[in-house]
């Protein structure tokens, strides 16, 4: 399995970003997708996650109302949606392929939130 992390970069606060993750090597389908993110010197934590099955989401609460979390099973593809930015945004977000077998990571990509 493989995934890519795409659209990160610099935007100020209060702007948007669309981050992209594309999966390949498996069935898409089967696995549980997340969103997690690593800001320097603090731990990895979950911003927000989406089931195979039913699609069911769930966000960390200080992402609640601002980030949403989609996928797209034709095109392999999970996104999250980011808006109201702020300073403490800041991180290198991954994306998280998981079954109860699997788990695979991608690169990051970064998000500087900054003015």
């Amino acid at each position: 399995v493989q995934l890519v992390e795409s659209g990160g970069g610099l935007v100020q606060p209060g702007g948007s970003l669309r981050l992209s993750c594309a999966f390949s090597g498996f069935t898409f389908s089967r696995f549980a997708m997340s969103w997690h993110r690593q800001a320097p010197g603090k731990e990895r934590e979950l911003v927000a996650s989406i089931t195979n099955v039913d699609g069911r989401t769930n966000y960390a609460d200080s992402m609640k109302g601002r980030f949403t979390i989609s996928r797209d099973n034709a095109k392999n593809t999970v996104y999250l949606q980011m808006n109201s930015l702020k300073l403490e945004d800041t991180a290198v977000y991954y994306c998280n392929a998981r079954t109860y077998l699997h788990d695979y990571w991608g690169q990051g990509t970064q998000v500087t939130v900054s003015s």
